[in-house]
Protein backbone atom coordinates (compact mmCIF):
# COMPACT_ATOMS: atom_id res chain seq x y z
CA UNK A 1 0.00 0.00 0.00
CA UNK A 2 1.09 3.50 -1.25
CA UNK A 3 0.49 6.55 1.42
CA UNK A 4 2.40 9.85 -0.03
CA UNK A 5 2.58 12.84 1.78
CA UNK A 6 0.52 16.20 0.74
CA UNK A 7 3.95 17.43 -0.11
CA UNK A 8 3.87 15.41 -3.73
CA UNK A 9 0.28 15.69 -4.82
CA UNK A 10 -1.45 13.71 -6.00
CA UNK A 11 -0.99 10.97 -3.12
CA UNK A 12 -1.58 12.23 0.03
CA UNK A 13 -1.07 12.09 3.71
CA UNK A 14 -1.67 13.41 6.86
CA UNK A 15 2.23 12.90 7.79
CA UNK A 16 3.67 16.48 7.33
CA UNK A 17 7.07 16.62 5.52
CA UNK A 18 7.19 12.94 4.55
CA UNK A 19 6.73 10.44 1.75
CA UNK A 20 5.41 6.74 2.46
CA UNK A 21 6.09 4.53 -0.24
CA UNK A 22 5.12 0.92 0.88
CA UNK A 23 7.06 1.43 4.25
CA UNK A 24 9.60 4.24 2.55
CA UNK A 25 8.89 7.75 4.22
CA UNK A 26 9.86 10.77 2.16
CA UNK A 27 10.73 12.89 5.21
CA UNK A 28 10.13 16.13 5.26
CA UNK A 29 25.10 22.22 -8.01
CA UNK A 30 28.60 23.15 -8.99
CA UNK A 31 31.25 22.74 -6.71
CA UNK A 32 32.19 25.36 -4.20
CA UNK A 33 34.95 26.56 -6.37
CA UNK A 34 32.73 26.76 -9.33
CA UNK A 35 30.03 28.54 -6.95
CA UNK A 36 32.00 30.97 -5.44
CA UNK A 37 31.94 29.65 -1.88
CA UNK A 38 35.61 30.17 -0.58
CA UNK A 39 35.49 26.80 1.80
CA UNK A 40 37.24 24.23 0.88
CA UNK A 41 36.20 21.43 3.60
CA UNK A 42 36.34 21.61 6.88
CA UNK A 43 38.45 24.98 8.67
CA UNK A 44 40.70 23.87 11.54
CA UNK A 45 39.30 23.80 14.82
CA UNK A 46 40.55 26.27 17.46
CA UNK A 47 40.52 23.54 19.72
CA UNK A 48 38.59 25.43 22.69
CA UNK A 49 35.29 25.85 24.12
CA UNK A 50 32.91 27.94 26.66
CA UNK A 51 34.74 25.80 29.31
CA UNK A 52 38.35 25.85 27.94
CA UNK A 53 40.35 23.43 25.42
CA UNK A 54 38.89 20.68 23.84
CA UNK A 55 40.61 17.50 23.66
CA UNK A 56 41.64 15.75 20.53
CA UNK A 57 39.53 12.85 21.27
CA UNK A 58 36.05 15.21 21.90
CA UNK A 59 36.91 17.52 18.88
CA UNK A 60 35.87 14.31 16.36
CA UNK A 61 35.26 14.47 12.45
CA UNK A 62 31.42 14.41 13.68
CA UNK A 63 32.28 17.65 15.52
CA UNK A 64 34.23 19.61 12.52
CA UNK A 65 31.64 18.67 10.13
CA UNK A 66 28.70 20.46 12.34
CA UNK A 67 30.72 23.01 12.64
CA UNK A 68 31.30 23.16 9.23
CA UNK A 69 27.92 22.60 7.36
CA UNK A 70 25.36 22.99 10.21
CA UNK A 71 25.60 26.93 10.09
CA UNK A 72 24.51 26.27 6.01
CA UNK A 73 21.55 24.59 6.72
CA UNK A 74 17.73 26.12 7.28
CA UNK A 75 14.18 25.60 7.90
CA UNK A 76 11.93 26.19 5.17
CA UNK A 77 8.10 26.79 6.09
CA UNK A 78 5.75 25.83 3.24
CA UNK A 79 2.99 27.98 3.54
CA UNK A 80 -0.14 28.05 1.37
CA UNK A 81 -3.50 28.55 0.90
CA UNK A 82 -6.76 27.06 2.03
CA UNK A 83 -10.68 28.02 2.72
CA UNK A 84 -11.86 28.26 6.32
CA UNK A 85 -15.43 28.17 7.91
CA UNK A 86 -16.56 31.13 6.18
CA UNK A 87 -15.78 30.10 2.81
CA UNK A 88 -12.66 33.18 2.69
CA UNK A 89 -9.01 31.99 1.57
CA UNK A 90 -6.58 31.85 4.58
CA UNK A 91 -2.80 30.98 4.46
CA UNK A 92 -2.01 27.79 6.49
CA UNK A 93 1.26 26.36 7.52
CA UNK A 94 1.76 22.90 5.08
CA UNK A 95 4.91 22.01 6.84
CA UNK A 96 8.49 22.50 7.64
CA UNK A 97 11.49 21.10 6.11
CA UNK A 98 15.03 21.76 5.55
CA UNK A 99 17.52 23.11 3.20
CA UNK A 100 21.15 23.95 2.74
CA UNK A 101 22.35 27.13 1.72
CA UNK A 102 24.86 26.14 -1.36
CA UNK A 103 25.86 29.61 -2.47
CA UNK A 104 26.70 32.91 -0.20
CA UNK A 105 24.42 34.74 -2.08
CA UNK A 106 21.25 33.22 -0.79
CA UNK A 107 21.14 30.02 -3.29
CA UNK A 108 19.45 26.96 -1.29
CA UNK A 109 18.98 22.96 -2.26
CA UNK A 110 16.10 21.72 -0.84
CA UNK A 111 13.62 18.77 -1.51
CA UNK A 112 10.69 19.74 -3.94
CA UNK A 113 8.09 18.06 -1.87
CA UNK A 114 9.14 20.64 0.98
CA UNK A 115 8.38 23.85 -1.50
CA UNK A 116 4.96 21.56 -3.28
CA UNK A 117 2.29 24.25 -3.37
CA UNK A 118 3.44 27.41 -1.48
CA UNK A 119 2.13 30.27 -2.23
CA UNK A 120 4.88 31.61 0.37
CA UNK A 121 7.82 30.60 1.52
CA UNK A 122 9.82 30.97 5.05
CA UNK A 123 12.92 30.27 5.48
CA UNK A 124 14.88 30.31 9.34
CA UNK A 125 18.36 30.96 9.03
CA UNK A 126 20.86 29.28 11.83
CA UNK A 127 21.25 32.72 12.98
CA UNK A 128 17.94 32.90 14.31
CA UNK A 129 16.27 35.71 11.14
CA UNK A 130 13.71 34.66 9.14
CA UNK A 131 13.48 35.82 5.77
CA UNK A 132 11.22 35.31 2.31
CA UNK A 133 11.88 32.85 -0.26
CA UNK A 134 10.96 32.58 -3.63
CA UNK A 135 11.53 29.33 -5.66
CA UNK A 136 13.80 29.58 -8.81
CA UNK A 137 12.87 25.53 -9.88
CA UNK A 138 11.94 22.81 -9.07
CA UNK A 139 11.97 19.05 -10.43
CA UNK A 140 9.39 16.61 -9.04
CA UNK A 141 11.21 13.39 -10.70
CA UNK A 142 13.79 13.95 -9.11
CA UNK A 143 12.97 15.75 -5.70
CA UNK A 144 14.77 18.84 -6.07
CA UNK A 145 14.14 22.27 -5.76
CA UNK A 146 16.43 25.56 -5.70
CA UNK A 147 15.10 28.55 -3.29
CA UNK A 148 16.35 31.98 -2.87
CA UNK A 149 16.61 34.89 -0.54
CA UNK A 150 17.58 38.11 -1.09
CA UNK A 151 20.43 38.03 1.21
CA UNK A 152 24.42 37.71 0.87
CA UNK A 153 27.77 36.83 2.80
CA UNK A 154 25.74 33.44 3.95
CA UNK A 155 27.25 30.59 5.63
CA UNK A 156 27.85 27.95 2.73
CA UNK A 157 28.67 24.44 2.69
CA UNK A 158 30.82 22.89 -0.11
CA UNK A 159 29.84 19.91 -2.42
CA UNK A 160 31.82 16.74 -2.34
CA UNK A 161 31.66 14.10 -5.12
CA UNK A 162 28.83 11.32 -4.36
CA UNK A 163 30.86 8.97 -7.20
CA UNK A 164 33.74 8.87 -4.43
CA UNK A 165 32.41 7.50 -1.24
CA UNK A 166 32.81 4.20 0.48
CA UNK A 167 30.46 1.70 2.34
CA UNK A 168 30.77 1.55 5.97
CA UNK A 169 32.44 5.30 6.03
CA UNK A 170 30.97 7.93 8.82
CA UNK A 171 27.68 10.36 7.56
CA UNK A 172 26.27 12.64 9.60
CA UNK A 173 22.75 14.14 8.78
CA UNK A 174 22.14 17.80 9.61
CA UNK A 175 18.24 19.15 9.64
CA UNK A 176 15.27 19.84 11.39
CA UNK A 177 13.29 16.91 12.58
CA UNK A 178 9.50 17.48 13.76
CA UNK A 179 10.16 21.06 13.12
CA UNK A 180 11.83 24.35 13.74
CA UNK A 181 12.03 23.52 17.05
CA UNK A 182 14.58 20.64 16.92
CA UNK A 183 16.19 23.10 13.82
CA UNK A 184 20.06 21.77 13.07
CA UNK A 185 20.14 18.49 14.69
CA UNK A 186 22.62 16.38 13.98
CA UNK A 187 22.87 12.52 13.55
CA UNK A 188 24.89 10.49 12.86
CA UNK A 189 25.97 6.89 11.63
CA UNK A 190 27.48 5.24 8.43
CA UNK A 191 26.70 4.92 4.81
CA UNK A 192 24.59 1.54 4.65
CA UNK A 193 24.89 1.00 0.59
CA UNK A 194 25.43 2.73 -2.67
CA UNK A 195 22.92 3.06 -5.66
CA UNK A 196 19.83 1.76 -3.74
CA UNK A 197 17.10 1.70 -6.20
CA UNK A 198 13.60 2.67 -5.43
CA UNK A 199 10.63 2.92 -7.15
CA UNK A 200 8.20 5.47 -6.14
CA UNK A 201 5.48 5.27 -7.78
CA UNK A 202 6.00 5.80 -11.47
CA UNK A 203 9.57 7.44 -10.70
CA UNK A 204 13.09 5.17 -9.90
CA UNK A 205 15.51 7.48 -7.82
CA UNK A 206 18.59 5.93 -6.97
CA UNK A 207 19.63 6.86 -3.48
CA UNK A 208 22.33 7.03 -1.00
CA UNK A 209 21.30 4.55 2.04
CA UNK A 210 22.65 5.74 5.41
CA UNK A 211 21.58 4.34 8.64
CA UNK A 212 22.02 7.83 10.61
CA UNK A 213 18.66 8.95 11.79
CA UNK A 214 16.47 10.61 9.50
CA UNK A 215 12.95 12.16 10.70
CA UNK A 216 10.00 13.96 8.95
CA UNK A 217 11.07 17.53 8.89
CA UNK A 218 14.67 16.63 7.73
CA UNK A 219 13.51 16.44 4.37
CA UNK A 220 16.17 19.14 1.99
CA UNK A 221 18.66 18.83 4.98
CA UNK A 222 22.67 17.53 4.22
CA UNK A 223 24.03 14.38 4.35
CA UNK A 224 27.82 15.20 5.18
CA UNK A 225 30.94 12.89 4.99
CA UNK A 226 33.97 13.12 7.62
CA UNK A 227 35.79 15.79 5.58
CA UNK A 228 32.48 18.04 6.26
CA UNK A 229 31.28 17.63 2.30
CA UNK A 230 27.66 17.39 1.74
CA UNK A 231 27.67 14.20 -0.35
CA UNK A 232 23.71 14.02 -0.41
CA UNK A 233 20.24 15.69 0.42
CA UNK A 234 17.84 13.64 2.86
CA UNK A 235 14.97 12.90 1.45
CA UNK A 236 13.89 9.58 2.91
CA UNK A 237 13.41 6.78 5.35
CA UNK A 238 11.64 3.16 5.92
CA UNK A 239 9.58 3.25 9.03
CA UNK A 240 7.79 -0.37 9.47
CA UNK A 241 7.04 -2.67 12.90
CA UNK A 242 10.87 -3.83 13.58
CA UNK A 243 12.98 -1.68 11.31
CA UNK A 244 15.17 0.76 12.11
CA UNK A 245 18.24 2.39 10.34
CA UNK A 246 17.35 2.94 7.04
CA UNK A 247 17.69 5.82 5.37
CA UNK A 248 17.62 7.56 2.59
CA UNK A 249 19.86 10.47 0.45
CA UNK A 250 19.98 11.90 -2.96
CA UNK A 251 23.64 11.78 -4.31
CA UNK A 252 24.73 15.21 -4.46
CA UNK A 253 26.14 14.75 -7.71
CA UNK A 254 22.74 14.09 -9.04
CA UNK A 255 21.65 17.25 -7.18
CA UNK A 256 24.31 18.82 -8.54
CA UNK A 257 22.93 18.29 -12.11
CA UNK A 258 19.69 19.25 -11.65
CA UNK A 259 20.65 21.93 -9.94
CA UNK A 260 22.51 24.08 -12.72
CA UNK A 261 19.75 23.41 -15.06
CA UNK A 262 16.91 24.95 -12.68
CA UNK A 263 19.09 27.73 -12.21
CA UNK A 264 19.90 27.92 -15.57
CA UNK A 265 16.55 27.74 -17.23
CA UNK A 266 13.68 27.14 -14.24
CA UNK A 267 13.80 23.38 -15.22
CA UNK A 268 15.26 19.95 -16.42
CA UNK A 269 14.71 19.27 -19.76
CA UNK A 270 14.26 15.96 -20.47
CA UNK A 271 13.56 13.57 -23.50
CA UNK A 272 9.73 12.24 -23.83
CA UNK A 273 7.78 9.78 -25.76
CA UNK A 274 4.38 11.44 -25.61
CA UNK A 275 2.70 8.97 -24.34
CA UNK A 276 0.53 8.29 -21.72
CA UNK A 277 0.67 4.39 -20.27
CA UNK A 278 -0.43 2.14 -17.82
CA UNK A 279 1.45 -1.00 -16.24
CA UNK A 280 -1.26 -3.17 -14.45
CA UNK A 281 -0.52 -1.55 -10.92
CA UNK A 282 -1.18 1.90 -11.85
CA UNK A 283 -3.57 0.40 -14.00
CA UNK A 284 -5.58 -0.72 -10.77
CA UNK A 285 -5.11 2.26 -8.68
CA UNK A 286 -7.28 3.91 -11.00
CA UNK A 287 -9.83 1.08 -11.08
CA UNK A 288 -8.64 -0.53 -14.35
CA UNK A 289 -8.10 -4.18 -14.94
CA UNK A 290 -4.99 -5.03 -17.88
CA UNK A 291 -4.94 -8.27 -19.62
CA UNK A 292 -1.72 -8.07 -20.50
CA UNK A 293 1.32 -10.39 -19.39
CA UNK A 294 4.30 -8.06 -20.31
CA UNK A 295 4.43 -4.27 -21.69
CA UNK A 296 2.47 -1.37 -20.94
CA UNK A 297 -0.77 -0.20 -22.49
CA UNK A 298 -0.65 2.99 -24.29
CA UNK A 299 -3.65 4.82 -22.98
CA UNK A 300 -3.18 8.47 -24.87
CA UNK A 301 -0.73 9.71 -27.39
CA UNK A 302 -0.09 13.44 -27.67
CA UNK A 303 -1.03 13.96 -31.63
CA UNK A 304 1.80 16.37 -32.25
CA UNK A 305 4.17 14.39 -29.93
CA UNK A 306 7.31 12.45 -31.05
CA UNK A 307 5.35 8.90 -30.67
CA UNK A 308 2.06 10.37 -32.66
CA UNK A 309 4.03 11.51 -35.41
CA UNK A 310 5.89 7.95 -35.39
CA UNK A 311 2.51 6.53 -35.42
CA UNK A 312 1.82 5.31 -32.07
CA UNK A 313 -2.15 4.79 -31.38
CA UNK A 314 -4.12 4.44 -28.03
CA UNK A 315 -4.20 0.60 -27.39
CA UNK A 316 -1.14 -0.03 -28.37
CA UNK A 317 1.05 -2.66 -25.82
CA UNK A 318 4.87 -0.87 -25.71
CA UNK A 319 7.08 -4.01 -25.17
CA UNK A 320 10.58 -2.85 -25.40
CA UNK A 321 12.42 0.86 -25.92
CA UNK A 322 15.70 -0.34 -28.01
CA UNK A 323 16.68 -3.73 -26.27
CA UNK A 324 15.49 -2.52 -22.35
CA UNK A 325 12.01 -4.57 -21.63
CA UNK A 326 9.41 -2.08 -20.28
CA UNK A 327 6.91 -3.94 -18.43
CA UNK A 328 6.12 -0.48 -15.68
CA UNK A 329 5.57 2.69 -15.89
CA UNK A 330 9.13 3.26 -14.32
CA UNK A 331 10.78 0.60 -16.49
CA UNK A 332 9.37 2.57 -19.16
CA UNK A 333 10.73 6.10 -18.24
CA UNK A 334 14.14 5.04 -16.97
CA UNK A 335 14.48 4.07 -20.60
CA UNK A 336 13.68 6.87 -22.40
CA UNK A 337 15.65 9.24 -19.42
CA UNK A 338 18.80 6.92 -20.47
CA UNK A 339 18.58 8.68 -23.74
CA UNK A 340 19.00 12.63 -24.82
CA UNK A 341 16.93 14.93 -26.68
CA UNK A 342 17.22 14.16 -30.30
CA UNK A 343 17.68 10.60 -29.77
CA UNK A 344 16.24 8.09 -32.02
CA UNK A 345 15.10 4.88 -30.08
CA UNK A 346 13.81 1.61 -31.81
CA UNK A 347 10.27 1.27 -30.14
CA UNK A 348 8.83 -2.40 -30.22
CA UNK A 349 4.83 -2.59 -29.74
CA UNK A 350 2.20 -4.79 -29.78
CA UNK A 351 -1.45 -3.70 -31.82
CA UNK A 352 -4.21 -6.25 -32.32
CA UNK A 353 -2.37 -9.13 -31.77
CA UNK A 354 0.83 -8.51 -33.97
CA UNK A 355 4.31 -7.14 -32.74
CA UNK A 356 5.93 -4.48 -34.74
CA UNK A 357 8.86 -2.08 -34.64
CA UNK A 358 9.34 1.61 -35.02
CA UNK A 359 11.53 4.26 -34.75
CA UNK A 360 10.64 7.92 -33.08
CA UNK A 361 12.96 10.46 -32.27
CA UNK A 362 12.82 12.26 -28.82
CA UNK A 363 11.72 15.77 -28.32
CA UNK A 364 11.77 17.83 -25.05
CA UNK A 365 9.31 17.40 -22.47
CA UNK A 366 7.34 20.42 -22.73
CA UNK A 367 6.71 21.95 -19.12
CA UNK A 368 3.43 22.62 -17.07
CA UNK A 369 2.58 26.11 -16.66
CA UNK A 370 0.10 25.68 -14.44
Amino acid sequence: MINWTKHWKPYVSALVGVFVIGAVLFTGCTSSNARGNTSAGIPESSHTSASGTVSDARNTPIVKAAKAVGPAVVGITNKAMARDWFNNQVQVEQGVGSGVIFRSDGYIVTNNHVISGAKEIIVSLSDGRTVQGKIVGADEITDIAVVKVDEKDLPAASFGNSDDIMVGEPAIAIGNPMGLEFQGSVTAGVISALNRTLDIGEKRLKLIQTDAAISPGNSGGALVNADGLVIGINSAKVAANGVEGMGFAIPINTVRDVVDQLMANGHVVRPYLGVGVFDKESAARQGYQLNIDTGVYVQNVTLNGPGGKAGLQRGDVLLQIDDTAVNTVADLRAAVASHKVGDTVKVQYQRDGKTDTIDIVLEEMPQDNN
